[in-house]
């Protein structure tokens, strides 16, 4: 079935994700599902400017189509009051789209700029729709998020990028905290 706006357009979505160090925005086709435009910028703790260039941009990309909005992300409350677009909050955003992308899914894991979040899905018993059966966040340590990661990119003098096949090349493993990512950083600069 085709899924249409106003004009007579195929309709078009529109999200935005705004977190602790970057921002996101994905538009996607309702009925095709395809990504029309996606963009990553980290926003320097300039949290509004980045938003308003995300919204400039995609402007540009859809050129006087319609679309419609939301906002998610720890970043994205307050300003999606002020700009009266819907926000979602973030780990029910990532629900909704895990369980729509993926009909199979126990236990999802994010780690954002400064928290981690983990969901558990399960069947239910009487109607065996997916759905979420519980939802943890870290409340204490930003330990293993990616400002973590950014942290401990920097003092090894290397790109995040570059992790992967850097850590293809190891051979040892050493015990290093990870509880807290102070005692992990701790742990790591003697062993350098």
């Amino acid at each position: 079935m085709e899924q249409k706006g106003q004009n007579g357009q195929e309709q078009i979505l529109v999200g935005i994700d705004v977190g602790s160090t970057t921002t996101k925005v994905a538009v996607m086709e309702v009925a095709t599902g395809k990504v029309l435009f996606s963009d990553y910028t980290r926003h320097h703790s300039d949290q509004l400017q980045s938003v308003s260039r995300a919204v400039k941009l995609v402007k540009e990309t859809l050129a006087g189509r319609s679309f419609l909005t939301a906002m998610t992300g720890s970043g994205a409350k307050h300003l999606s009051e002020e700009l009266r677009i819907p926000y979602v909050q973030e780990v029910v955003a990532n629900s909704i789209a895990l369980k729509a992308m993926y009909g199979e899914i126990g236990t999802a894991i994010e780690l954002g700029g400064q928290d981690a979040k983990i969901i558990f899905f399960q069947r239910d018993k009487r109607t065996g729709e997916l759905q979420v059966a519980d939802m943890r966040m870290n409340g204490s340590c930003a330990g293993g998020t990616g400002a973590f990661v950014d942290e401990i990119a920097s003092l090894l003098k290397t790109p995040v990028e570059e992790f992967d096949a850097l850590a293809a090349q190891g051979t040892t493993v050493y015990d290093i905290s990870g509880r807290c990512g102070v005692y992990a950083k701790t742990d790591i600069q003697p062993l350098l």
